[in-house]
């Protein structure tokens, strides 16, 4: 007999479990940035709208599919037709390349947890340069966070192409991360501003995407959870539930996020204030407390017309200081998790205590989306019965978390950190709407929307309405189509393409453009995954065209 497929103990783990998967990292430190870039508050309106219309209908979708098939992606989307298997292989694949870097962030996130003990914490000061006659030139020009982050703890090369070795400390603490992530699987299924900018078409492009990717659609990750549930189970109610704590918690990141924006602005606006008040006084002999931060323009003014000669040399060091500027210095990703977070912890009382919450709170958040990342790639793994019957569920996951550990590998060298941004960038975007552009039309003009909505009665004992069904028909799909499109002409008329590299002789990051086995790479990310599609459609009209062949009556 077939061995029962295993259930959630109750329905709150199936929603914990979503929860934990979609509130990720990029509510930290993706939302908050495109609320700034896009007018503030104003740009929730249509963040709101591209929830309503995008994401809760096919977060509802992918659950639905999951409960219904009651099999991961590969074979969710092999019953509704074999022809449509490449959407599932197109999933798994896309996952995997995400598990391969995304963990990588968990292994900066255990060395920044490691360092937090010290007193004082190794990222607020510059160290001592090896005559131990100043700080390290290097840090000085840049700022004690950021020489932390691309020296000590990416010891980044000059250029992509200077890949350097593989780095030991961060080896370990990436294979600690992949440890956590076998530990949790083994656990099993059963315990697991401005208006204006309402003009601006990027606004709207960016919510629809922001949604589409902070809520996970299309890795497979929800339609492996949602076949673990009772066929019963509402799974409307939990998609919207989802969808709701999601959208808060980005809105939640996104205020502590201003706070320590405006924190970390005022600060480094006085300290630049202060630097000024310093250089002046010592070089036009000013006695101590006499130039202020109040009187400071009217002095300049008056050094600059009564000693215009010395005040003249004494100008290209006077910094411009304007907390305006500081306040609209727009960071994301990783410069914003551990740059600018790091730099307001810096200055805070009790520094140490602060610096342990929040690298344990990015830990959580990222090892909980690696769950569902890993999910995706194991459902469909453990359902088949062919690599089922040779292996055991533990020994899969095994397999699974060290293969993605070793090529992780890749991202803990001296260049890991562009290859790092090239997986980040290019690995799912295109791929992912694709996927689920693919599933919308499979589901209500494939499989179809009538029988689809009958299976939910039968299942659930509740009508679909005519919301989900609209959404669902035409304006999702004509959204995503929308994206689509942009996300591809704009890789066109993008030409050449760019990286950020850090320049050590500067202390700052400086553009440069791609290498050919770098674009080489991007071109072969994006082709993997979007070709499984029409390729796995073709193998299989292929091999039922040789069956039908094989088996034609001989004359």
């Amino acid at each position: 007999m077939e061995k029962a497929r295993p259930q959630w103990g109750n329905p709150l783990q199936f929603v914990f479990a979503c929860i934990s998967y979609a509130v990720g990292l990029g509510n930290v430190w993706r939302f908050p940035y495109l609320c700034q870039m896009y007018g503030g508050g104003s740009f929730l309106v249509p963040y709101i709208i591209m929830l309503i219309v995008e994401g809760m209908p096919l977060l509802y979708l992918e659950l639905a599919v999951g409960q219904r098939m009651r099999q991961g992606s590969i074979g969710a989307w092999r019953t509704i037709s074999p022809y449509l298997s490449g959407v599932g292989v197109a999933s798994v694949v896309v996952s995997f390349f995400l598990s391969m870097y995304y963990n990588v962030i968990n292994a900066w996130g255990f060395w920044y947890l490691f360092h937090s003990f010290q007193d004082p914490l190794p990222w607020s000061v510059c160290p001592l340069n090896s005559n131990h006659t100043g700080y390290d030139e290097e840090c000085e020009k840049a700022s004690s966070t950021q020489y932390f982050w691309y020296r000590k703890t990416l010891n980044i090369s000059p250029s992509i192409q200077e890949n350097g070795g593989v780095q030991w400390e961060p080896a370990l603490c990436l294979t600690l991360a992949w440890l956590m992530v076998y530990l949790c699987i083994l656990r099993g299924t059963e315990s697991t501003g401005k208006m204006e900018q309402l003009a601006n078409p990027k606004a709207w492009i960016n919510a629809a995407t922001q949604i589409f990717f902070s809520l996970g659609l299309g890795f497979g990750s929800l339609i492996a959870f949602a076949s673990y549930n009772e066929p019963s189970n509402n799974c409307q109610k939990h998609a919207i539930i989802v969808s709701i704590i999601n959208s808060s918690t980005s809105i939640f990141a996104s205020i502590v996020t201003f706070s320590i924006y405006g924190f970390k602005a005022t600060f480094n606006y006085e300290n630049c204030l202060n630097k000024v008040i310093l250089l002046l006084t010592n070089s036009f002999d000013l006695e101590d407390g006499f130039l202020t931060v109040s009187n400071l323009e009217e002095v300049k003014n008056y050094l600059a017309s009564t000693y215009p000669n010395k005040y003249s040399e004494v100008f290209p060091h006077i910094r411009n200081c304007s907390l305006e500027s500081e306040l609209d210095t727009a960071v994301q990703g990783t410069g914003l998790a551990f740059i600018v977070y790091t730099e307001a912890i810096k200055n805070m009382e009790v520094s140490q205590l602060w610096s342990v919450l929040y690298f344990f709170m990015l830990l959580m958040l990222g090892i909980g989306s690696m769950l569902g990342n890993t999910a995706a790639i194991l459902t469909p793994l453990t359902d088949s019965k062919i690599i089922s019957s040779y292996l055991p569920k533990e020994a899969i996951s095994g397999l699974v978390c060290l293969i993605n550990c070793a090529v992780g590998m890749v991202f803990t060298m001296e260049a890991g950190n562009y290859w790092f941004d090239i997986f980040n960038d290019y690995a799912a975007t295109l791929s992912l709407l694709l996927i689920v552009l693919v599933e919308t039309i499979a589901v209500c003009y494939v499989y179809g929307l009538k029988r689809f909505e009958s299976d939910l009665r039968a299942m659930t004992g509740r009508t679909l309405s005519w919301y989900w069904k609209v959404m669902w028909a035409f304006v999702s799909p004509l959204l995503i189509v929308g994206l689509f499109i942009f996300y591809l002409s704009d890789y066109i008329l993008t030409g050449t393409l760019q990286y950020q590299a850090w320049d050590a002789t500067q202390g700052q990051l400086v553009t440069k453009d791609y290498p050919p086995h770098a674009l080489a790479v991007i071109g072969l990310l994006v082709a993997s995954s979007t070709m499984c599609i029409p390729l796995v459609a073709l193998g299989t009209f292929i091999r039922n065209r040789l069956k039908r062949g094989g088996s034609a009556p001989v004359a």
